[in-house]
């Protein structure tokens, strides 16, 4: 299906509501403004497989900037919105985008990264500077030459980023266009980059047949039947819209004619409220969401009517088996679980009948084809973890890196890889262990931190934890860990032996930190991804080697 069906079909239905401000917005009024923006960016010169890419936080014009890409043939490139200036240029420059979409609130870092990208030719503009949606206070410049457009700031501060692109305001520009579709219409779709918690960024490029809009790629289909969408359903997105995990689920709500009621940014306590408000019946979060709801007081997490819920999935990060074993006696047994990353080499899943059956397991492989290889690329024995390859379900490069879609390939470019550990059961079940990456090897022993991390959050003195390998003279590394204590809760020796006793009451002492630090808060995205990199480089400054 496609949108513009449903505007047709449920004109007045909500295509998508923000939580914070309840604006709703129709699938007439979502069409029409979908239309706009393609009609502008055709006009601007975009044809068909070209790119244009989108840096903005979770507002109410996210949406339409994604789907005139999907009704324009083009690739659209969603850029993480916390990004500076510098890791923003290598994006735009990377992607080769044409056109940025950005805000008022982000606007600052997307001109001093336009500084540095020439071939950035247009800058649209979202909201006040103020933060609020509507006509931003953006006049439309011409270059160095027009008059400086920066929302809110002394015409001073404009000149030392000068730019090339001319800089207009995203509502009044579209506005100039027609609300009907391009006559040249077909399938666009995301060009997404990996996280770059292990290096650059790497952007994920599919092949893209010539197909009409209404007619997306197979993946959407698998996934409409697996997650159980209906045209009716209520979907709650609790994320950040530049990941790749909540662009899939709210296009696909969109595609099926469903209402998206959208997160500004995720709470606890108002994410429950808003599933009884607008009798939420999907959703889709990550393990830290689950951890934030089960540490609320029993007053607030039982004050909301939660049974419209059918459907609640959870990605993108390994959730501890205590976790989700509460999420499950609370909820019940709607929560399903997947595995797939952004690059789409294969997916795994379970239901929680399946899960409870197979606890701590990601699923049975449902796309792609499964292989867990040791380092010979030898098959590993059920049980003995090895990297996680796949003979690819849906082919991929990193776009304008061959030598990083090498690396990731096997020699023969039959299987790929992400560099995720996991092993399998005699059931076929998928285990994630670690990221090859974050391996800690002691005294010869492979220690795989996830384990001990799991552990530590479950701890209700722990916000939020983090594991991984540090120098050690002696073994080569040992285990450190780095945790963010919970309010209220004095971080100090005391509670370093209490957190190392309970670890060491749990697990095997090898697996267990010898010591701990504290921080006020992890280097974590919104979407849940640590950056685990920068904290482990702390106690590895100055070594030429990350092995002793």
């Amino acid at each position: 299906m496609y949108p513009g069906i449903h505007a047709r079909r449920h004109p007045e239905r909500a295509a998508f509501i923000m939580a914070a401000s309840g604006e709703a917005v129709s699938y007439t009024a979502f069409e029409e403004r979908s239309n706009r923006l393609a009609q502008l960016l055709r006009a601007e010169g975009l044809q068909r497989l070209d790119h244009y890419a989108i840096f903005m936080e979770n507002n109410d014009r996210y949406l339409e900037a994604c789907a005139a890409g999907e009704r324009a043939g083009l690739y659209y490139t969603c850029v993480n919105s916390f990004l500076h200036a510098d890791e923003l240029v290598y994006v735009l420059t990377n992607s080769e985008s044409r056109v940025l979409i950005t805000s008022a609130a982000r606007f600052d870092v997307a001109r001093e990264a336009l500084s540095r990208c020439p071939q950035v030719r247009l800058c649209m503009v979202v909201g006040n500077a103020d933060g609020a949606s509507g006509v931003c206070e953006v006049p439309e410049t011409s270059g160095t030459s027009g008059t400086p457009g920066k929302p809110g700031k002394p015409d001073a501060l404009q000149r030392l980023h000068p730019i090339d692109c001319r800089v207009v305001d995203f509502v009044s520009a579209c506005a100039r266009y027609p609300a009907t579709p391009l006559p040249d219409e077909s399938l666009g779709t995301p060009m997404l980059y990996s996280s770059g918690t292990t290096g650059r960024p790497k952007g994920i490029l599919r092949p893209l047949p010539d197909n009409p809009p209404a007619k997306p790629l197979p993946l959407f289909d698998f996934l409409h039947k697996l997650w159980r969408y209906r045209e009716d359903m209520r979907y709650l997105s609790p994320a950040p819209l530049y990941h790749s995990a909540p662009q899939a689920a709210v296009s696909l709500t969109l595609r099926t004619g469903g209402t998206v009621v959208i997160m500004e940014r995720f709470d606890p306590e108002h994410f429950l409220e808003l599933i009884e408000r607008y009798r939420i019946t999907h959703t889709q979060l990550v393990p830290t969401m689950f951890s934030r709801m089960l540490k609320l007081d029993a007053r607030k997490r039982t004050a909301h009517e939660l049974s419209s819920l059918e459907v609640a999935i959870h990605a993108a990060a390994p959730c501890p088996v205590q976790v989700k074993e509460a999420m499950i006696e609370w909820w019940g047994p709607i929560i399903h679980e997947y595995y797939g990353a952004t690059e789409g080499l294969g997916f795994t899943a379970c239901d929680t009948p399946q899960w409870l059956a197979h606890r701590g397991s990601v699923g049975k492989v449902l796309f792609g084809d499964l292989h867990i290889l040791d380092d010979a690329m030898q098959p590993c024995p059920v049980g003995v973890p090895g990297t996680v390859w796949f003979r690819t379900g849906s082919p991929f490069e990193y776009f304008n890196d061959p030598q990083k879609t090498r690396e990731a390939s096997s020699a023969d470019g039959s299987m790929s890889t992400v560099g995720d550990v996991g092993y399998v059961d005699a059931d076929g079940y998928l285990y994630l262990t670690d990221r090859a990456s974050f391996m800690i090897i002691s005294g010869g022993v492979n220690i795989y931190p996830q384990e001990c991390e799991n552990l530590l959050i479950t701890h209700p003195k722990v916000a939020d934890a983090a594991v991984f390998g540090v120098p050690n003279p002696d073994l080569g590394e040992e285990v450190k860990a780095v945790v963010q204590a919970i309010p209220q809760v004095q971080a100090d020796a005391g509670l370093e032996a209490e957190l190392i006793a309970f670890c060491r009451e749990h697990l095997a002492h090898p697996k267990c930190p010898r010591s701990i630090d504290f921080t006020d808060a992890l280097p974590r995205l919104p979407t849940g991804k640590l950056y685990k990199r920068l904290l482990r480089e702390r106690y590895w400054e100055g070594r030429s080697t990350r092995i002793i």
